[in-house]
């Protein structure tokens, strides 16, 4: 095990039969990421080359205690230990070992080569320990009580730097892209290389630089650009602001993609179910988490359906009502002079115009004016015999169910196809809320994301998927990648090692 060496101490491991993969094969791979950056000091472009991440080291140390000091007297040192005595910094290794090279490499260290294909080199700690950090880049939409919560935010620099720091790896590839011909926007690509299809890859990729705005301001207007359908109000491509969640979509296989100025980080290809999902679900046991996915899925289920069930009951299924429950129905609607549905549509309306305000003034005074606002206005409308008392719950039901919703702009969709179905409910009844349901269906199964089908598992059938979808399994069941990605690398871990571990400790 290595040990820090302080104090300018320099440490120095030779581990020759450690050499499966090469220095220059780590070095190669790593060019492939725009943020690796390496440069020559010498006079001679083949002595004293640098090799870095620019979004894992700190910048400043890097000009101010670093290249002053040795980029004066690079012609004329002639071994790491002598470069090591110009540095004044600490934490230094010189080693050969290639599994210790690409791990200091991928943690913020600066690697070192006198010559080219030198196996020996010198690894300097440059590691940004508060770069990816602030007071304010806690989520804000997507909260949650177990689990991390640092989110993006508006600066490329560090968002990459948090996705490296929770993926420490080279084959994390970062592709820099610019768009926009006024805003000159930097758009970063990231997959991890040996994991994710390169047909996504090249998809995203054309569809990115072929994106042709004057200025690109956020990463919504990029995802709309390069949306399979952009004329559906379902959100074809995930946008998130946490980090755990950006993370856990490269690992199993996508390609995420980061536009400078904006805290939402776009991840695909995604499928109906993925919006439907916590970061959450997967803090707690299986058990407890698979409970909440469903229950999430049951109040989305319920707050489109609710309300045009009801219309169709009142205007033209009677007979469904159960006797006991028709006396308080019909004394609720005694004084109600409107039909089901203008009384349905002025109830919606109200609600969505609370959103609306809650959401456009400031926290305090929007989470007050939601409350106040909701109990006078709704207790009003009931005096006033403009609307039920059932009605009022049914609403409110349906409208508290919406928000069960993890992602934003799903809430969105589901608050607005809720509309067409109580206009179809009011029309036709319930064959209008089935003729609804099965024109949402084919519309569904003709979106697509990034070239995937947006309905698999549930169409294509893909079995072997559940595992993670509607409820959560147990992480020995879900030891594979989705099929559906066509992940290059099929398994994410291997479970009979952990069992191995866990049955050797109860043995002893």
């Amino acid at each position: 095990m290595l040990k820090k060496i302080f104090n300018k101490n320099t440490q120095i491991i030779n581990n020759n039969d450690n050499n499966e993969e090469q220095i220059n094969s780590i070095i190669e791979r790593a060019k492939k990421s725009s943020d690796f950056t390496f440069l020559s000091l010498a006079s001679n472009k083949e002595k004293m080359i640098i090799y870095y991440y620019s979004t894992l080291i700190d910048s400043e140390i890097l000009k101010r205690d670093f290249l002053p000091y040795i980029k004066p007297k690079a012609d004329q040192i002639k071994t790491l230990q002598e470069l090591s005595s110009y540095i004044p910094l600490e934490q230094m290794l010189i080693t050969d070992d290639v599994l210790e090279i690409n791990s200091r490499l991928n943690k913020g260290s600066v690697l070192i080569q006198l010559h080219k294909d030198d196996k020996n080199v010198l690894m300097v700690d440059l590691s940004a320990i508060t770069k990816g950090y602030r007071q304010t880049n806690d989520t804000e939409n997507e909260f949650s009580v177990i689990g991390p919560k640092v989110g993006f935010i508006e600066n490329m620099g560090t968002n990459l730097y948090l996705l490296r720091q929770n993926i420490v790896s080279s084959n994390l590839i970062f592709e820099e892209i610019t768009i926009g011909s006024l805003s000159k926007t930097k758009v970063v690509l990231a997959y991890i290389d040996g994991v994710t299809n390169p047909q996504y890859v090249n998809t995203a990729r054309q569809r990115v630089s072929e994106v042709d705005f004057d200025a690109v301001f956020d990463s919504s207007n990029l995802e709309q650009s390069i949306s399979d359908n952009s004329n559906t109000p379902f959100p074809t491509l995930l946008t998130t602001e946490r980090v755990d969640r950006a993370t856990s979509a490269l690992i199993l296989g996508q390609v995420a993609i980061i536009a400078d100025g904006s805290p939402y980080v776009i991840t695909g290809p995604t499928t109906l179910l993925d919006f439907f999902i916590s970061p959450e679900d997967y803090y707690l046991p299986w058990i407890v988490g698979s409970f909440f996915r469903v229950i999430r899925i049951l109040g989305v289920i319920f707050s489109v359906f609710a309300t045009p069930v009801y219309v169709a009951i009142l205007t033209f299924h009677y007979e469904v009502i159960p006797q006991d429950l028709l006396g308080p129905l019909i004394s609720s609607r005694s004084n109600v002079p409107f039909p089901p549905i203008l009384e349905v549509i002025f109830l919606e309306l109200t609600i969505e115009l609370l959103r609306e305000a809650g959401a456009r003034l400031p926290a305090k005074i929007g989470q007050t004016l939601g409350i106040v606002g909701g109990i006078v206005i709704g207790q009003a409308s009931v005096e006033a015999a403009l609307t039920s008392n059932v009605l009022l719950i049914v609403v409110a039901l349906s409208a508290l169910a919406s928000f069960t919703t993890p992602i934003f702009k799903m809430s969105n969709t589901i608050r607005l196809i809720r509309f067409p179905f109580i206009l179809l409910a009011a029309i036709w009844g319930g064959l209008g809320i089935v003729i609804g349901l099965v024109f949402m269906l084919a519309h569904l199964l003709r979106i697509k994301s990034l070239g995937n089908p947006y309905l698999v598992p549930i169409f294509p059938f893909r079995s072997n998927d559940y595992a993670d979808n509607v409820i959560r399994s147990s992480f020995e069941i879900m030891k594979n990648r989705p099929s559906y990605l066509r992940p290059l690398l099929k398994s994410k871990y291997h479970p009979k090692k952990n069992k191995d571990v866990k049955e050797g400790i109860n043995n002893e």
